[in-house]
């Protein structure tokens, strides 16, 4: 699991963002040096997600819907479809062949890695991104 060049941008735009403003997907992609195809699919996503709303026409432009202070590193990456397994057995519907091959016998690995998965989704869930982009 790393945070990808996407989630990266997906930041950008939210700290950009933050504070009340208004900007088109022109102005963040310039002012964060995003390319523009990536800031408009980034937005989308974003806004499918109910963190930004995006308004068309003249006085158009993209802005938060939800504060900073609501949104943690975890919700963002959920938003931008990103992985966070720390291991392949971690994701829904995984077979593993190992306990196939075993009599379904219980994998030691998979107890202690569901373990961390655990920690690491609450230490990503744990930080809002106004503190992480912001300081406290």
């Amino acid at each position: 699991m790393i945070i990808t060049k996407e989630t990266d941008y997906a930041l950008r735009i939210l700290r950009a963002l933050a504070g009340g403003k208004q900007l088109t997907t022109a102005q963040l992609s310039e002012q964060e040096q995003i390319p523009k195809q990536f800031a408009y699919k980034i937005l989308k996503k974003l806004q499918k997600s109910d963190l930004v709303s995006i308004q068309r026409g003249a006085e158009g432009g993209c802005h938060l819907q939800t504060g900073l202070d609501q949104i943690t590193l975890f919700r963002l990456m959920q938003a931008m479809d990103e992985d966070s397994a720390v291991s392949s057995c971690m994701k829904p519907g995984y077979e593993c062949q190992w306990c196939k091959s075993h009599n379904d016998a219980v994998c030691r690995a998979h107890i202690h890695l569901t373990a961390i998965q655990q920690k690491l989704n609450e230490e990503l869930d744990a930080y809002p991104l106004q503190e992480i982009l912001f300081g406290p």
